[in-house]
């Protein structure tokens, strides 16, 4: 069995016109809906192997403010270029790539990839129109290695945004 939580980047700044993509740093918004969100998960006891983050400045934030209230090493989170603007299918070939000692996985990407990887996991048993920033969808695996992971054999474990609640 396998657990895989999806999260994109909390909300980036647009504040510097003259700043590259690459480096747009989190907004105010942003550095506070990602602790919120590291809250509502430390509640559910979830406590990652693995977390692998776009390189991008605001996805590597939001993960160090996630992996801090988890207690997760900042050390031991992976940085991976292929997640940085990926599609769906590059996001699925790094899940796939991941060692079988791995049970649960947290990953770090952007939209729009983000939203069709989620969702090409459901295969039409629910379609989420948007993950929005800093949103949150887990989903299990009933695979013994990564490798196994495809469209449509993921089961919705939650689905969970900085909005859908009041903390």
């Amino acid at each position: 069995m396998k657990t895989l939580y999806v999260i994109r980047h909390a909300k980036s700044s647009w504040d510097a016109a003259n700043i590259d993509d690459f480096e747009r740093p989190l907004s105010e918004r942003g550095k506070r809906d990602a602790p919120r969100m590291g809250k509502r998960l430390k509640e559910k006891e979830i406590h990652p192997d693995l977390i692998l983050s776009s390189p991008a400045k605001r996805a590597l934030s939001t993960c160090k403010r996630i992996a801090d209230i988890l207690g997760y090493p900042k050390e031991g989170i992976k940085a991976e270029r292929e997640l940085y603007h990926s599609d769906a299918e590059t996001i699925l070939s790094v899940i796939q790539g991941l060692k079988k000692k791995y049970d649960t996985v947290m990953v770090l990407s952007h939209n729009p990839g983000l939203t069709d990887f989620v969702n090409s996991l459901l295969d039409g048993e629910l379609d989420i129109d948007n993950v929005p920033t800093c949103g949150v969808v887990a989903f299990q695996f009933d695979v013994e290695s990564w490798s196994e992971v495809n469209w449509g054999k993921g089961r919705m474990l939650f689905f969970d945004y900085p909005k859908s609640k009041e903390d």
